[in-house]
Order: structure tokens, then sequence, then C-alpha cells
């Protein structure tokens, strides 16, 4: 059996957490900044979980995660 490999993609965006969860980045923030309020922009700051329904392909994408 040939090995398997993480998606490069994924270990760029992806974190796994000690207690298994999954830190991403928030999406929306990178341009077209202008016509959105600074209330929309505070909120995008920092990282937030992965939902609990996306942790299956999640789990695909970084099989030594043991996810």
């Amino acid at each position: 059996m040939p090995k398997m490999k993480t998606k490069s993609g994924a270990k760029k965006r992806f974190r796994v957490r000690p207690g298994g969860t999954v830190k991403r980045g928030q999406a929306f923030k990178r341009h077209i900044l202008t016509k959105k309020s600074t209330k929309v922009k505070r909120h995008l700051r920092g990282a937030t979980n992965v939902n609990k329904s996306d942790m299956g392909s999640i789990a695909q994408m970084l099989p030594s995660a043991g996810l």
C-alpha cells in the first residue's frame, strides 16, 4: 500500500488543537474591505473552529492528524 499523503492545501489552512477540534481562519476578510463595516471586520478577526459536519472531510484531508 502507498503512503497516505496529507493534502497540502489543508495543512496550510487547518491546525488540530489538543482537544481534537480543528482551528481554521475566517473567510471574507481578504479583499473588498471598503464596503464592509468595521463591526463585520472586527468579528472576522481571529480563528474559529471547523464545524462538526465538516470534520469527516477534514479527517480525510489530514490522515496523520488522528481525527
